[in-house]
């Protein structure tokens, strides 16, 4: 799945897709729930009420730059929270390259935040150490993200990720760290959206005219448009990620921007009374 933003091409390049199981990231969208949301089916749930999403990476190609926005799972990782998770073995470089994005022709990767399925493929396993996949690429963390996951990512999961996806890009030089509303390029700049995580960014994409809005996980899912107070288990301040949908949604609906979120497929907000919802 390929967008075009004025002179920037983005595309969507999927890990893995699921339809249900997703209680576990949020309770409140019970099948009965999202069956009361008909503008929800068929493009984001099935008519039985169970969310459709996805982990995927967003290539971002500009005139100037060849940039990767997030990078799922990983394969061979261990340590994680869900089962499915670890020792995973799936083909996405090779989807990647056959999208036209083979690793040694990107320039950054950019990781909204620094969660498990955001950052695994920052690295590659190779003769026993977890090396940049990506050889040529700048990796562009936010600062207050990485500050925060370097002082505590000290066990568990949390730990697992960090040494094996976040700290080799690390210790190999490739990373930046830049402020939370840094302009990236010419058409590519971030936007703070603190509470799923303490420093996650989304991604604002202008050229000619034309607006694309890159999310993150803002929301894992559109039902949080509608139920701006259904927070995400995995938020790390429920109360603030409340308040990033709110502005974040209400900044940009009613426009044209086109909105692609880091688990759902695109569309674009329109306000619905006190909430939203997403058109496709």
């Amino acid at each position: 799945m390929s967008w075009t933003v004025g002179r920037v091409k983005i595309t969507k390049i999927v890990e893995m897709e699921t339809v249900g199981h997703t209680r576990f990231i949020l309770p409140q969208a019970t099948p009965e729930k999202i069956q009361q949301m008909p503008w929800l089916m068929p493009h984001f749930a099935t008519d039985e009420g169970r969310l459709r999403m996805s982990v995927h990476s967003l290539a971002v190609e500009t005139p100037s730059r060849r940039i990767v926005v997030d990078t799922c799972i990983g394969n061979g990782k261990q340590g994680r929270g869900v089962p499915a998770w670890n020792s995973r073995d799936t083909p996405f470089l090779e989807t990647m390259t056959a999208a036209g994005y083979p690793p040694e022709s990107i320039d950054m990767v950019l990781c909204t935040h620094l969660h498990v399925d955001h950052v695994g493929w920052n690295t590659r396993l190779k003769d026993g150490q977890w090396v940049p996949t990506f050889p040529k690429a700048r990796y562009v963390f936010g600062r207050t993200e990485y500050d925060y996951w370097a002082t505590h990512s000290t066990d568990g999961e949390y730990r697992a990720v960090f040494d094996d996806s976040v700290r080799p890009v690390v210790d190999a030089g490739r990373v930046d760290l830049v402020a939370s509303d840094a302009k990236l390029s010419d058409e590519v700049s971030l936007i703070p959206t603190p509470g799923h995580s303490p420093g996650h960014m989304s991604v604002l994409i202008r050229s000619e005219g034309e607006t694309a809005l890159l999310t993150g996980d803002v929301a894992h899912h559109p039902c949080q448009m509608a139920h701006l107070d259904w927070s995400s288990t995995a938020d790390s301040d429920p109360v603030q990620s409340i308040e990033a949908r709110r502005q974040l949604f209400g900044r940009f609906a009613d426009t044209p921007t086109l909105v692609i979120g880091g688990h759902y497929n695109p569309g674009r907000i329109k306000r619905d009374g006190d909430a939203f919802r997403l058109e496709v």
